[in-house]
C-alpha cells in the first residue's frame, strides 16, 4: 500500500545532501565528465553534467567537462567548471579512435583521477583513455538505448554495451536498472540507481512571482477562466501528443461542448518536424478541438507554465527513462497524470500525488483526466502538499549530486586499495 508523505517525519533532503557532500568532499577525485555536446534541448545528459560539475566545485574540487560544445557551455563555466571542446558527438569510428588520444591528453593536463561517460559514442573513447591511464571509469545510462532485432540489433547491442563496462554504472531510474539487468545481464552492487534531480529552488510554488504566470498566459492568449491541461515535451510521436488530443476529444464528448472549458497546451519545440506538427494540427481540427488545443512551441519559463496549469500530463507511448516534467510539476504542487510505464510512472503515488493510466489507451487517459480536473479546492491543496513533499524528498538535484559524489568517492577509494 502506498503511503502519503509525512512532512513531519520526512528528513530534509537539502540538509542530508549538504551533510553528505561535506563528508564526501575530502575523498573526492578530480573528475572528467564526457558527453556529446552541451547544446540546449538535449535533455538530462547535459543538465545532469552541469549540476554534478557545480556540486564538485562547491565541494572544493576542480570540475572538467569535455564535449563538442554548445550554448550551455556558458552556464557550465558560470558555475565554476572548465570545458574542453572535443569532437565527442561524432559516431565516426575514426574520430572515436582519435578521441582516445585527445582524452588522454586532457587526463594528463588536468590531473584527472576518474572519468565519467554519459553517452555511448564518447564512452568508447573515454573507456579506452581511462583504462590506459589506469583510472576508474563510471557511466550513466540516461536512456534505454534500443537495439532492435537481427544482425543489426546484435551489433547495436554491442555498441550500447560499452555503457556497462565500467567500475560503476548509474541508472537514472529503477526502470533503467531493470532494463540493464534484463538486456545486458548486469546487476548487483556495480549498478547504482540515482534518479534525475530537479532544481527545487526554481520549481517552487512558495514565493513564486505571479506576474510570470500572467506573462505566459498573455503570450498564449489563455482566457482567464480556462482550465489548462499541459503536456510539455518536444513534438515527437512517442511523446504522445496525438494520444493527448484523442483523450481530450473523448472528454469533450462526455461533457458536451457547452461544458468543456478546457485548453490543452502542447509546449515544446517541433525541432524541425514540420510534418508531424501539421498532423497534430489537422487532428485537432478533425476532432472539433480547434478552440481547445494550442501548440505553443518552446517555453523559456516552465515554472510559470506549470503554475498556470491545472493538470500536467506525461503521455509517452514508449517508456521514459525518467521523465523530468513529472518531478518538476509535482515539486510545484501540480496534479500529474502519467502513462503507467517507465521512469515517469515510478515518480507518481497513484491517487496521492497524481494518477497513472494504461499506456496508449485514450479512454483510460480521459478517465484519469476527468478525475484530476474534478478536484475541489481542499483536495487540490492536499494533493499539492503531498506531491511537493514527495518530489522534494526523492528527486531534488542536491540529492542526485550527493549520491553521484558518493559513488565517485567510493570507486576512487576502491581503485587505490
Amino acid at each position: 500500500m502506498n503511503e502519503v508523505p509525512d512532512s513531519n517525519t520526512t528528513p530534509d533532503p537539502e540538509r542530508q545532501a549538504e551533510a553528505a557532500c561535506e563528508d564526501t568532499a575530502a575523498r573526492l577525485p578530480v573528475v572528467l565528465q564526457v558527453l556529446p555536446s552541451l547544446d540546449i534541448g538535449g535533455g538530462g545528459v547535459e543538465r545532469s553534467a552541469i549540476d554534478v560539475a557545480e556540486a564538485l566545485v562547491l565541494a572544493g574540487k576542480p570540475a572538467i567537462v569535455a564535449s563538442a560544445g554548445g550554448r550551455q557551455v556558458v552556464e557550465l563555466e558560470r558555475r565554476g567548471a572548465r570545458h574542453v571542446e572535443l569532437p565527442l558527438a561524432s559516431k565516426n569510428p575514426l574520430v572515436i579512435r582519435r578521441n582516445i588520444r585527445r582524452l588522454m591528453d586532457v587526463i594528463e593536463q588536468e590531473s584527472i583521477e576518474l572519468v565519467h561517460a554519459r553517452s555511448r559514442a564518447p564512452a568508447w573513447s573515454a573507456r579506452s583513455a581511462a583504462r590506459q591511464a589506469g583510472l576508474p571509469f563510471v557511466t550513466t545510462f540516461h536512456g534505454t538505448y534500443n537495439f532492435g532485432t537481427g544482425l543489426r540489433g546484435d551489433l547495436k547491442k554491442r555498441y550500447n554495451a560499452v555503457m556497462t563496462d565500467a567500475d560503476a554504472v548509474i541508472a537514472n531510474s529503477q526502470f533503467i536498472a531493470d532494463h540493464i539487468a534484463k538486456n545486458y545481464g548486469l546487476s548487483g552492487p556495480k549498478v547504482h540507481v540515482v534518479p534525475r534531480g530537479v532544481d527545487t529552488v526554481s520549481f517552487d510554488a512558495e514565493g513564486f512571482n505571479p506576474n510570470r504566470m500572467v506573462e505566459v498566459a498573455k503570450k498564449w492568449r489563455l482566457p482567464d477562466d480556462s482550465t489548462v491541461v499541459l503536456l510539455p515535451g518536444r513534438l515527437t510521436r512517442w511523446k504522445g501528443q496525438l494520444l493527448f488530443i484523442e483523450a481530450l476529444a473523448r472528454l469533450k464528448s462526455r461533457r458536451g461542448p457547452d461544458n468543456f472549458n478546457v485548453t490543452g497546451l502542447l509546449v515544446g519545440s517541433d525541432q524541425g518536424r514540420k510534418s508531424y506538427r501539421r498532423e497534430l494540427e489537422n487532428r485537432v481540427e478533425e476532432l472539433g478541438l480547434g478552440g481547445n488545443v494550442q501548440i505553443v512551441g518552446h517555453c523559456d519559463d516552465m515554472p510559470a507554465a506549470y503554475m498556470r496549469s491545472d493538470v500536467v500530463v506525461s503521455a509517452s507511448t514508449d517508456p521514459e527513462a525518467f521523465g523530468r516534467i513529472v518531478a518538476e510539476s509535482q515539486a510545484m504542487g501540480r496534479p500529474v497524470v502519467v502513462a503507467d510505464h517507465g521512469g515517469a510512472a515510478e515518480q507518481v503515488i497513484d491517487g496521492v500525488t497524481g494518477w497513472r493510466f494504461e499506456p496508449g489507451n485514450p479512454d483510460k487517459f480521459a478517465d484519469v483526466l476527468e478525475t484530476a480536473l474534478a478536484l475541489d479546492i481542499n483536495s487540490r491543496a492536499k494533493l499539492a502538499e503531498q506531491a511537493s513533499e514527495h518530489a522534494r524528498s526523492k528527486y531534488a538535484k542536491t540529492g542526485m549530486c550527493a549520491s553521484t559524489l558518493r559513488i565517485y568517492a567510493s570507486v576512487y577509494g576502491g581503485s587505490k586499495n
